[in-house]
């Protein structure tokens, strides 16, 4: 946060997406990628990985900036997954196609006639300003794609009218856009339950629900993982890959324990329920046990037990989800410091640096490593939060923006080592580096000047 160069390109970058024609501006969630460099023409396919990664991303962002915008883009996006991707038993789906009727984006764009016939005098008049029914937003086939390129404040003097006044309006066409759409003949929809994917966007609930203290989001985070674990995880302690129509099969890659492990402690830091870590370091040791080859020191994409390949494979590069080793080695550093376990912390140090000469010349595909290695080389808070008051503390704690820690927390008793000793007469705040603890605070303010 103290790089304005950086912040300022991350907030640019950001507003760009969520104003383009890769965000669906009409029913939320974005769109797999731009064929452009402004975001305007998609690929009109919404994948849910996407999706569940740019949930973290915008409510983290919201958690350093305040930016009301990116509150919104996380909602809007989570009513789109529960709308769209969501198995009613449980479960995400894992896509909706691009093309309905046999063309590419016809289910999202909009020509004159239909804005015109559906919308009142004034709402097209506020609908063409505010999403560009000009040169910016038209693509082909005289259709419009929807995009913004204006602040609220600026759209609303063109207008001549309050910005509440042009939201209402925004509102109210949004609504009724929605409703024709979805008369429309729907994209198709791949309705795998992919457990990889599922643990991406129950980080997403997770992230969400934290940051803005929610306890629905919450809620919806813990079902879903009770769906994925009682669905896919076998009584041998491993997890299968996929799941469709009451079918569970495919034996997990390690892509499913990175992103689940990752999962159960994202649910372990918003509610201090340690049977999370208990259930992540179950899915850890089965990783380890089956995935780990201790002369590379990394994780093999495939275990032991499927049928044998040419050669097992590392994944170290980053794609359009993280690289599965670069999880696992984030989990192991978490887990470490959680259990004071100084096996795992010594595989994630051998793991960094087998691939830490790639960082400087492949920053881009190699950065959820970086965060690692940012995490090893810099102060990394360990907070600890106990009394009645835990959670109202960590609900303070999670209005500030300190991506270096984990947080840990029990209102009278934990296993966990750190834990140990800290239960005083009033609720406190332990903020530690490698076990040491400077002296506990009762604010949330003050354990946040601790750590800058």
């Amino acid at each position: 946060m103290n790089n304005d160069k950086a912040i300022n390109h991350v907030k640019l970058t950001l507003k760009r997406m969520a104003y383009g024609g890769i965000y669906d501006q009409v029913g939320g969630g974005f769109a797999r990628y731009s064929t452009d460099m402004y975001w305007k023409v998609p690929h009109f396919e919404k994948m849910l990985y996407d999706n569940g990664q740019l949930v973290s991303l915008y409510a983290e962002a919201y958690q350093a900036t305040k930016d009301p915008l990116y509150r919104e883009i996380v909602y809007e996006t989570i009513g789109f997954i529960d709308g769209e991707l969501s198995h009613p038993d449980g479960g995400f789906y894992s896509s909706l196609d691009a093309d309905s009727e046999g063309e590419e984006g016809k289910f999202y764009v909009w020509n004159e006639t239909e804005l015109t016939e559906i919308l009142s005098e004034e709402e097209y008049r506020v609908c063409e300003k505010y999403y560009n029914l000009n040169s910016k937003g038209f693509w082909e086939h005289g259709n419009y794609i929807l995009l913004r390129d204006k602040d609220d404040e600026v759209v609303a003097e063109d207008l001549g009218i309050s910005v509440d006044e042009m939201n209402k309006t925004v509102l109210s066409i949004k609504k009724k856009l929605l409703k024709v759409r979805e008369s429309r003949i729907r994209p198709g929809l791949d309705d795998k339950i992919l457990t990889s994917w599922n643990g991406l966007m129950i980080s997403g609930l997770t992230d969400a629900a934290r940051i803005f203290n929610d306890d629905k989001l919450l809620k919806s985070a813990e079902n879903q993982m009770a769906f994925l674990l009682e669905k896919q995880l076998r009584p041998d302690g491993g997890l299968n890959h996929n799941y469709k129509e009451g079918t569970s099969n495919i034996n997990g890659y390690l892509e499913d324990y990175s992103f689940v492990i990752e999962a159960l402690i994202k649910l372990y830091e918003s509610t201090f329920n340690e049977e999370y870590l208990n259930k992540a370091t179950g899915l850890t040791q089965y990783a380890i046990s089956h995935f780990f080859d201790d002369k590379s020191m990394m994780f093999y994409f495939t275990s032991d037990e499927d049928a044998p390949m040419v050669a097992r494979s590392y994944e170290t590069s980053d794609n359009v989800i993280p690289a599965s080793n670069s999880a696992m080695a984030r989990n192991l550093f978490y887990l470490g410091h959680y259990y004071y376990n100084t096996e795992y912390l010594d595989m994630s140090k051998a793991m960094l640096h087998n691939v830490q000469k790639n960082l400087p010349k492949n920053g881009s595909s190699y950065s959820n490593w970086g965060i690692l290695m940012l995490n090893q080389t810099l102060p990394f808070y360990e907070v600890a939060i106990t009394g009645k008051k835990d959670m109202d503390l960590l609900h303070e704690l999670e209005t500030y923006y300190v991506p270096n820690k984990l947080l840990m927390g029990s209102e009278k008793s934990s296993n966990l080592p750190l834990l140990e000793g800290k239960f005083l007469d009033n609720s406190m705040i332990f903020v530690c580096v490698n076990k040491s603890c400077q002296m506990p605070v009762e604010q949330a303010a003050d354990a946040i000047k601790q750590m800058r």
